[in-house]
């Protein structure tokens, strides 16, 4: 497929101005139950980033870390739980939206403490 020099350069525009969907994400370790929520406004390249730090190993929440090495990449789930939906409203704040969403799922999924890899 031989696309134009005009046409790859609108597709590369195009693809520069889209924004990436933005949301909160969990990694569950599906032996202890234990979960990481965070959220970003690039959250599949989030997932993504997470995923590759765990592998190399270098993330930096070191529970989290040691729990991966120890039990392995199989033993653990990354899935997105909710999407901030784009609006039309020039004033619309898509930092701020996430901001005031991913204390409360923190919250509903009691990340923190025994339950959870995240700190305070």
């Amino acid at each position: 497929m031989n696309l134009s020099e005009e046409t790859r350069r609108a597709l590369t525009r195009h693809y520069k101005e889209t924004p990436r969907p933005a949301g909160v994400f969990v990694i569950r370790n599906k032996l202890s139950g234990r979960v990481y929520v965070a959220g970003s406004l690039d959250v599949e390249g989030a997932m993504n980033r997470a995923r590759f730090e765990l592998n190399m190993p270098a993330h930096r929440n070191k529970a989290l870390q040691q729990d991966w090495n120890a039990h392995g990449a199989g033993n653990f789930i990354f899935e997105v739980i909710d999407r901030i939906k784009e609006r039309e409203d020039p004033d619309f704040d898509r930092k701020a939206e996430l901001d005031r969403l991913l204390p409360l799922w923190q919250e509903e999924l009691q990340c923190f403490g025994p339950n959870g890899y995240n700190t305070p």
